[in-house]
This record gives C-alpha cells, sequence and structure tokens, in this order.
C-alpha cells in the first residue's frame, strides 16, 4: 500500500520535511483556501504540488474539494458549484493528482466532544461521548425536536450531565462541536448552526441520498474522462446526530451509492474509524465486498463503549482487527495487479492519531499531531511488511530447526 499522510498545507504545524522524515511517499492535501466553491486555478494547483515535490514528495490525493450545502441540499446556486466543482477535477487530474477524497455530510465535518480526551499513558485522543453530546443537543443548543432523537434514560443522563457542568464546561463543548475544525475558514455560533440545521429540516434520508447520487453521477463523469477516481469517506461519526440525514454510514448505503453510480471511477475512501464507530459495520467483510472500489484507505481505530460513546485508540488496537483488514486490503492490491490495473496500489493513511510526548508542549491540530500519527504509520508499515513477507513465504527465511533459527 501506498504510505501517504494529510497536510493541511504551508500553515500546517507538520512540516512537509517532518512528512519526509517519518518515511511516507504521498501527500494527501488541498487548496484549503479555495474551499467556498469556487474553481481551482491551475497555477494554485501547480505550485502546491511543486512545493509538495521539493519536499522528495507526491502530491496523490485530493482531500477534499469541498462540497457545499447548497450541492447537498440542491438549492441556491448548486449547479453553478456542480461545475466549478467538476472543472476543479479537470484541472487538478491534468495536473497529475487522480485520486478525489470527499464527504456528503450534512453542515458538520467529523465530530467528537473532546479534543484532548486523557489516555492512561498520559497522551491525549479524540472521543465522542454519547451523553456529552445529548447534553449539548438536548440542553445547550436546544434543538428543535431532539427530544423525539433519545430514549428517556439518555434524556435523563444528559440532563445530569447538563446540569453538573461549569459554564466554562459548557462553553468549551459548544466550541468542540460546532466551532471547530482544521483547515476551515469559518465557524459556527448557537444560532447561525440552529439556523443551518433548519435548512435540513425538509430534506429526509431519502431525499439526501437521491442528491448524493445525482451529484456523484456528474462528478464519475467527469472523473472518468479525465482517468480519475472518487473517493467518497463514509459519515463520521457513521449515525445519525443533529437530526440530520446520514447516507453513508453503513455497507447498505455503500451498496446503494454503487448501484446508482455503478462506474468504477466511483468508489469508496474505507475510513475504519468511522466506519468503525457502528457496530453494525464488518470491515472485514466491506474490505472484501467494495475491495474493487475503494480507491483510498484510512486506517485508524475507535473502541467504542456499550453507550455509543467511543474514543480513537491506537492503530493496532480498538475494535477493528487492523492486521487482518490490511491483510484483506493487500490481497485486493494483488488481485488487482494480476488484472493488470494501472491503480493497483491503494493509497493509505494514518488517521487521527494520539497527542504524545513534545506534541502536547506546543501547537498541533487536534488528530493531526506528528508523533501520534508517526507512531500509527509506524506500527502499520511493521504490519504490511509481515503481510508481504508471509504472502512472499518469507523469503530467505531459515528453515524451521536450522541452527540459525532463533527459538521462539
Amino acid at each position: 500500500m501506498l504510505e501517504t499522510w494529510r497536510w493541511f498545507g504551508p500553515d500546517d504545524p507538520v512540516s512537509l520535511d517532518k512528512v519526509a522524515q517519518a518515511g511516507a511517499a504521498g501527500v494527501v492535501t488541498a487548496l484549503h483556501h479555495r474551499n467556498r466553491g469556487e474553481v481551482w486555478p491551475v497555477d494554485d494547483i501547480l505550485a502546491r504540488r511543486a512545493e509538495i515535490e521539493r519536499a522528495g514528495l507526491a502530491w496523490t490525493v485530493v482531500e477534499s474539494i469541498g462540497v457545499g450545502e447548497a450541492i447537498k441540499t440542491r438549492t441556491g446556486d448548486f449547479r453553478e458549484k456542480i461545475d466549478n466543482y467538476q472543472q476543479s477535477i479537470r484541472n487538478a487530474a491534468r495536473a497529475g493528482v487522480k485520486v478525489f477524497c470527499y464527504n456528503f455530510m450534512a453542515i458538520t465535518d467529523w465530530t467528537r466532544t473532546s479534543l484532548d480526551w486523557r489516555l492512561a499513558n498520559g497522551g491525549t485522543a479524540l472521543r465522542f461521548d454519547a451523553v456529552d453530546f445529548a447534553a449539548y443537543d438536548l440542553f445547550i443548543l436546544e434543538r428543535e425536536g431532539a427530544d423525539a432523537d433519545y430514549r428517556a434514560d439518555r434524556i435523563e443522563a444528559a440532563k445530569a450531565r447538563f446540569e453538573a457542568m461549569t459554564p466554562e464546561a459548557r462553553q468549551a463543548l459548544e466550541r468542540t462541536l460546532i466551532d471547530w475544525l482544521p483547515a476551515r475558514d469559518f465557524t459556527y455560533d448557537r444560532a447561525r448552526f440552529r439556523e443551518a440545521l433548519a435548512r435540513y429540516r425538509a430534506v429526509g434520508v431519502e431525499e439526501m441520498r437521491a442528491n448524493l447520487i445525482a451529484f456523484v453521477r456528474e462528478i464519475a463523469a467527469t472523473a472518468e474522462e479525465e482517468g480519475a477516481r472518487l473517493a467518497i469517506h463514509p459519515d463520521d461519526p457513521a449515525f445519525p446526530i443533529f437530526g440530520l440525514p446520514r447516507v453513508l454510514s453503513t455497507a447498505e448505503d455503500v451498496r446503494k451509492l454503487f448501484a446508482a453510480v455503478p462506474s468504477e471511477a466511483c468508489g469508496l475512501t474505507l475510513c475504519a474509524g468511522s466506519f468503525g464507530s457502528n457496530p453494525v459495520n464488518d470491515l472485514l467483510a466491506m474490505a472484501r465486498e467494495f475491495g474493487p472500489r475503494i480507491h483510498f484507505v484510512h486506517l485508524r481505530n475507535v473502541r467504542r463503549e456499550p453507550d455509543g460513546s467511543f474514543h480513537e485508540a491506537d492503530h493496532l488496537g480498538g475494535d477493528t482487527d487492523m492486521v487482518a483488514l490490511v491483510a484483506e486490503l493487500m490481497a485486493e492490491e494483488a488481485r488487482r495487479r494480476g488484472e493488470g490495473r494501472a491503480d493497483a496500489e491503494i493509497p493509505m493513511r494514518p488517521d487521527h492519531g494520539h497527542c504524545l510526548g513534545d506534541d502536547r508542549l506546543g501547537r498541533s491540530n487536534p488528530g493531526y499531531s506528528y508523533i501520534g500519527r508517526l507512531k500509527g504509520l509506524a506500527e502499520l508499515r511493521g504490519v504490511m511488511r509481515t503481510v508481504e513477507a508471509f504472502r512472499g513465504g518469507l523469503g530467505s527465511r531459515p528453515a524451521a530447526g536450522s541452527p540459525s533459527q532463533a527459538p521462539v
């Protein structure tokens, strides 16, 4: 698998030199200053690519050309935004970047209630606390109709949690949920967030799915023309939040999209952590079923809790058997090579690393610290090398019982 690293551009605290030192070959990035639905200019794309290449790296995946709310709801200037999106794909693909990761989450991107949840080893992780989330939704945001989305016992627990929070804790929770995200140049306050939610009151799941399919049909046609691949990212978390329609949370959601848009250019970002947040998802089965159309992989792990909470675990910990998942994906690569596919090698990146060591002393984007992702990439690299060795018969490994073989 092709080892890549997400980089948020020149303002990222993790420099390209550090990315190269981590051993990654590719960079996953975007023109984050062009995220309002405008066309990505060719000159900007070439300048960003040259910057990456000067560090000895390659720009291998676009993550992401932003999909605005107008496209998701098919209102306002959505037609212009889709035309711009298609032209941005053309411009980036012609500059040599052929894989495009994107998502179709209404209003939110990945959502957590804590960005610095303390681990037993002293590091910190991202965490989604289901009771904290309900406390915010019900008693701070006071979302219209929120009561109908929770069981009575969850409402009672959320009320107790809310009442125990200090004003500072409530403010911090709100900022984490609606007023923060890496590389986004706008934020919501409570009033604006309520207004954004109101625009989705009349958009049900099936209407949202129809909007997704209509959009993907158009951009997939463009990707086909340019020899590019689209890789949709799942909802994160992969279950409903804020009463918003979710259309890419389960294997069945993926099946419906792929059936509606059968083009090989319409593919998937298999994010093990996002899909793994929903216990109905079997990551190994999904890797086998959707393998030919997996165009990008986010390898991270989560540990789920009985109440629906979860946190980012070690890359080789958590509820997903990461060793088995990597082996499954590498088997897909071998199958592609047998077919002669040009895209046999699947780009992967370690995602949402813990904040460890000296990274806790400086500035870093939560989930995108250097040391935590470096640790994750090293662990995943070890898994990949081991899978390669066993698949290749372990090369020149001494025969069992030979003098040069150390006892195990």
